[in-house]
């Protein structure tokens, strides 16, 4: 049965999460333009339909964050015509390998081990951190060229939430957009037909458990807590938005207005 989605949103039967991010006001009462900034999941499972769609937005270029292991398991994104691929895998291809091993082959007791008692979300929370503190030198290299001639863009990991949520809520902040915002997209991969589809080995029902779920929820959910503790990093780093951008992801004030001149209404 064909899943029900926004009518306002295209329906792509391989690629999770897709969306438009033009729209989001900022605190200057400008908006994000329509039609130049996406954000989705992985694009190696996109139909031909998928496919034909993806090439009518006149895409520059396709920001991918997935790293090795991530494309070993899902495949390499669907070739569009055209449009530039850069891959930026903002995670280490060995971090977290066997964790995530036993995310998909552990038994009740081994996930217990790993996620109960809040050790799921206090892992993803570090993740975030990490991300912003270690992965300066992609954001920049992405706001850079965002600036220079790479729009329209798409930026995708796997689930298209967490590196990618992240990558956007960065882009976000330097076009000045509302922080009330921001946090609203983000949680908008919470909703069904957007949801990464958990990946376990075993086909048991005992294996999609509804305990297991419950277990695994804080990997793929979308928290407000964890987009928070982003922005806290920020605060505790660099002092606030303006030295992130400037300091952290040098970021100019040129470079900056031109990237809210290709991207603002």
């Amino acid at each position: 049965m064909t899943q029900q989605v926004p009518s306002t949103e295209p329906e792509l039967a391989g690629v999770r999460n897709f969306r438009d991010v033009g729209g989001l006001p900022t605190v200057d009462g400008r908006r994000v333009r329509q039609g130049v900034l996406f954000r989705s999941g992985h694009l190696a499972h996109a139909t031909a339909e998928d496919a034909a769609f993806l090439a009518t937005l006149g895409l520059h270029t396709v920001f991918d964050f997935r790293n090795a292991a991530d494309q070993k398991l899902e495949g390499p994104d669907v070739e569009l015509p055209g449009v530039r691929n850069v891959n930026l895998p903002l995670s280490d291809p060995a971090d977290g390998a066997e964790f995530w091993r036993m995310v998909r082959d552990g038994d009740l007791e081994q996930l217990r081990a790993i996620l109960a008692d809040g050790k799921g979300a206090d892992r993803m929370i570090a993740s975030y951190r990490m991300i912003i503190k270690d992965r300066t030198a992609e954001h920049s290299r992405v706001l850079h060229a965002l600036a220079e001639d790479s729009v329209p863009a798409l930026m995708h990991c796997a689930a298209g939430k967490d590196r990618a949520g992240l990558s956007i809520a960065v882009t976000l902040l330097a076009l000045g957009v509302e922080r009330d915002a921001i946090v609203e997209d983000y949680l908008k991969s919470n909703a069904r037909h957007r949801r990464y589809k958990v990946q376990r080995s075993s086909s048991q029902a005992s294996a999609y458990s509804p305990e297991v779920m419950e277990l695994l929820s804080p990997l793929f959910d979308a928290r407000a807590e964890y987009l928070t503790a982003a922005f806290d990093t920020i605060e505790e780093t660099w002092g606030g938005v303006d030295p992130y951008l400037e300091k952290g992801l040098k970021l100019d004030p040129r470079t900056r207005e031109r990237l809210r001149e290709r991207l603002l209404d």
